[in-house]
């Protein structure tokens, strides 16, 4: 089973990166873009095969190594 872990900066922590970003965006003439925000996608093969204790264990594991809970959030996904 798959899981996929979204870690994103939590909102009012500045993102230089995503502001960087941004910034070269305008520069190649791409208009209309606001705010960006950078983050990291982390995929993980996991033996489990229930999807809800699948779901758990990479929340665990997100909340005790792959994110900063102190200005990080993130999400799981399950895919098959």
């Amino acid at each position: 089973m798959r899981a996929i872990v979204t870690v994103m900066l939590k909102a009012g922590v500045l993102d230089p990166q995503g502001k960087a970003i941004g910034q070269a965006l305008q520069g190649l003439g791409f208009a209309g873009v606001g705010e960006v925000r950078a983050g990291k996608i982390i995929h993980l093969d996991l033996a489990e095969t229930d999807p809800a204790k699948a779901k758990t264990a990479a929340e665990d594991m997100a909340r005790k190594l792959l994110a900063n809970m102190v200005i990080e959030s993130f999400k799981v996904e399950i895919a098959a």
